[in-house]
């Protein structure tokens, strides 16, 4: 049995299949719609909240989870290992990061003999999601806790994502928009590519075609990791699946990758990118060598 158990949220947008084969354990987030609040991918499937929002009048709200749903969490944990590694998503986009460590001060009482550590990932999506993945692998191969958070401490500075939409409407009506504001009055038939750097959003380029941008997307991580490096990837998606395809194709003839994978981002995400919305996570295989 593992010493170390990994936490997560559920705007990580893992797989489906990794919390059971990992062993993580996921907080869901919150989607408001209308007068009704569902947990992520909890009582709402992805798919479902993206049908809903193709025809939806009123844009849905998110809402980050409460500390009592990460103390619940960390009693769960608490009773399968006594290290407990609670990765978030970046603490200036949510307030998840503040949840967990309120509910940290919280079990430091209920669960005195539990050791947990709270990590702000700086990053979306998979961006952290890889995080949460190779750290719940190196949990189960039998990594300390010291070796775990030495691997994420590697992976937070070269974990990027990369992401485009028909529209940028969903990020600045949700207040997400952070310093790619300035595409918003621009954008008619022009695609954005939005990353994100020390844990805000930024604008990295705009193409008017969906083939150009997954060119551009290619190019940017050339020019970050360099000529055909080695990486691992997963192609993120809100209900676009043959979009997702087309990327994951592109990703795979430009670079050899370890791990090439797609998943569906989490409804609390596609509250703010709307549906359409596609992108890659990745971070260099290097990162995974001490």
């Amino acid at each position: 049995m593992s010493d170390v158990v990994v936490v997560t949220d559920s705007c990580a947008s893992l797989p489906d299949a990794f919390y059971d084969q990992y062993g993580i354990i996921c907080v869901p987030y919150y989607v408001h719609i209308g007068n009704k609040s569902y947990r992520d991918l909890v009582d709402i499937t992805r798919q479902e909240f993206v049908d809903h929002l193709r025809t939806a009048t009123e844009l849905p709200k998110s809402a980050n989870p409460s500390s009592g749903d990460y103390l619940q969490a960390f009693r769960t944990a608490a009773s399968r290992a006594r290290h407990i590694v609670t990765i978030c998503m970046t603490a200036q986009g949510s307030g998840g990061y503040q949840s967990a460590s309120l509910a940290k001060e919280m079990a430091a009482v209920e669960l005195p003999e539990t050791d947990i550590t709270i990590v702000d990932s700086r990053n979306v999506s998979m961006g952290y999601g890889w995080m949460v993945t190779e750290s719940a692998r190196a949990a189960l191969a039998g990594a300390t806790l010291e070796d775990i958070l030495q691997l994420i401490e590697r992976m937070i500075p070269v974990a990027r994502m990369l992401q485009t939409a028909d529209t940028l409407r969903y990020l600045y009506m949700g207040g997400r928009i952070g310093r790619a504001k300035h595409l918003v009055g621009s954008l008619l038939n022009i695609k954005p590519i939005i990353g994100m750097e020390d844990g805000v959003i930024v604008a990295l380029g705009q193409d008017r075609s969906r083939q150009s941008v997954y060119r551009h997307m290619v190019q940017i991580i050339t020019a970050h990791l360099g000529e055909r490096a080695k990486i691992k990837a997963a192609i993120v998606h809100a209900g676009d699946e043959q979009a997702a395809e087309v990327l994951k194709g592109l990703i795979s003839e430009s670079f050899p990758c370890d791990e090439l994978l797609t998943t569906e981002l989490s409804c609390a995400l596609t509250v703010h990118t709307g549906p359409g919305t596609v992108g890659v996570c990745y971070y260099p295989s290097s990162a995974l060598q001490a």
